[in-house]
């Protein structure tokens, strides 16, 4: 009866032809013509019964998902929908991208019975790798912030840079320490130095984001060991050319950051967050008369420094030339740099700033930094469910498909990487991706030469951050812990890195021009 009813009205609504695209796509899959024909009382063709469940929950076995340029459409009006609704009119982060993703799945046609699936496990896997991580370096910063070990290093590096670039130094900070560590991890690793330091300097919480986060997304994407240029590098045949890949991509890299640094600085001259209205909690007096005096420089830096030490030897160790052997010793520099490894150490090592071991710092800190992370979590794990409803879509296959019919040379990997990255979120699958789809075409693009091939990883690295919106974690990483808006994120991460990857793609063009 039931079905005969929603047949009925999909019928009167499909002749009146103002049914709303979402519910006729939702409706029109789940309901058969055979459905139909019943409803107006005609004979069923039984060749067209591809049901298999009882009939009194009758779905179909195979539908297929939407296919050709409406897939754009979908995209871009769910990206629309999240910045309205979280900007315009107040919708938390999380319940915004949560409906962003169920309406994508329906849109496109996904199996209803998969939906569910694909939206836990997406959010469970980017848990799985940053959740700890988030946990572990929001604990840590709660604790130099409450103890003034964040004023300790804020002076230290106001000494070496002057009060007068802050922001650059966190752009330099980014760009090395992102070569080891992931953008996500080093965001989050170095986000109490970033406040510390932007407060003390009175520089715009905005800019001193967008600097830091511009820094590390610039070696991300284009110098190893970060895993996704190893893997670009290994599909395009430079497996044994590492070495090669590295000094190009460090030298195109300061273009890259240069680039971030620039727009970091205009946009935070026309854009404020809510960091900038904070007090400065961590005012030397107040911590002196708590606790008498600032804690020493080795140990305030230590929490941060200890990881990311860490992380750059299990780097090292993991080199195909395996430079500490594959005994105890490689192994033990590879499980202390695991992030989450890592992070407890540097969580350690941060115990030692507490001024006491009491109820306050052990409950109430702890407990505050376990707070914030909460909702970072939540929010991030929702980006992470939209990327793989994204990824479990023909968008990103269909986007790719469609440009590498083009004969556009060194700018092709740039554009496919660009489209997969913009349409499903992570810059690993962007540069796994892509690599992978070009292999075969290196000749044909005219670029089958050891130089060739070393710029293809560079066009597909510029293109992997190119750019960082909704569904990608970083952005919520950013977002949260610069304590933006989804509005001023979209203005000045997601246009940074929009800037990023164009500048970058520059630089390999003119390149390409000179040395193939």
């Amino acid at each position: 009866m039931r079905l005969r009813f929603l047949a009925l009205i999909l019928e009167f609504l499909r002749e009146q032809r103002f049914l709303f695209f979402l519910t006729w796509r939702f409706l029109y899959r789940y309901i058969t013509d055979s459905d139909i024909d019943r409803a107006r009382g005609k004979p069923v063709d039984a060749r067209r019964e591809i049901y298999t469940a009882p009939p009194s929950c009758q779905v179909r076995e195979e539908v297929s998902m939407v296919q050709g340029p409406i897939l754009l459409v979908i995209l871009a009006a769910a990206i629309v929908f999240i910045v309205v609704a979280t900007s315009k009119f107040k919708l938390h982060p999380f319940i915004a991208l949560i409906v962003a993703t169920y309406a994508i799945a329906f849109s496109v046609g996904m199996p209803l019975m998969d939906i569910d699936k694909t939206v836990a496990g997406g959010f469970g896997n980017i848990l799985a790798y940053i959740g700890v991580v988030i946990i572990l370096g929001t604990v840590i910063g709660t604790v130099l912030e409450k103890s003034g070990a964040a004023i300790t290093m804020a002076n230290a590096v106001l000494k070496v840079v002057g009060k007068r670039r802050p922001a650059l130094a966190m752009s330099v900070i980014g760009y090395i320490v992102s070569i080891p560590v992931f953008c996500d991890s080093g965001f989050v690793i170095l986000c109490g130095l970033k406040k510390a330091i932007g407060k003390k300097a009175g520089i715009s919480a905005v800019t001193m984001s967008i600097a830091l986060a511009t820094g590390l997304y610039a070696t991300h994407t284009l110098v190893p060991p970060t895993p996704g240029p190893i893997a670009a590098a290994g599909n395009l045949g430079l497996e044994n050319k590492l070495g090669l890949v590295i000094l190009f991509g460090i030298a195109i890299s300061v273009v890259t950051v240069a680039a971030g640094y620039w727009w970091a600085k205009f946009i935070g001259k026309h854009t404020s967050c809510e960091e900038d209205d904070e007090p400065l909690e961590l005012d030397e007096n107040v911590i002196k008369r708590m606790h008498g005096t600032l804690p020493g420089v080795f140990f305030s830096f230590a929490p941060i420094l200890v990881p990311i030490f860490l992380i750059s030897l299990a780097s090292v160790a993991g080199l195909p030339s395996r430079p500490f052997g594959d005994e105890a010793l490689a192994k033990t520099f590879l499980f202390m740099g695991r992030p989450v490894n890592a992070l407890l150490i540097g969580f350690a090592f941060s115990l030692k700033l507490l001024p006491s071991f009491s109820k306050e710092t052990l409950t109430d800190w702890m407990g505050e930094g376990l707070k914030s992370a909460a909702i970072i979590l939540m929010i991030t794990g929702a980006g992470g469910a939209l990327g793989a409803v994204l990824k479990a879509t023909p968008i990103g296959e269909y986007l790719g498909q469609s440009l590498s019919s083009m004969n556009m040379g060194i700018l092709i990997p740039f554009i496919i990487a660009a489209a997969l990255k913009t349409a499903q979120g992570s810059s690993t699958v962007a540069l796994v991706t892509t690599s992978a789809m070009i292999g075969p075409l290196m000749m044909n693009l005219g670029l089958d030469s050891q130089t060739g091939r070393v710029l293809s990883v560079m066009a597909i690295g510029a293109g992997a951050m190119t750019v960082s919106h909704a569904n990608d974690s970083y952005f919520w990483v950013v977002t949260q812990f610069g304590k933006m808006d989804v509005s001023t994120a979209y203005k000045a991460h997601t246009v940074a890195t929009l800037i990023q990857g164009v500048a970058t793609m520059i630089v390999v063009a003119v390149l390409a021009i000179v040395l193939i």
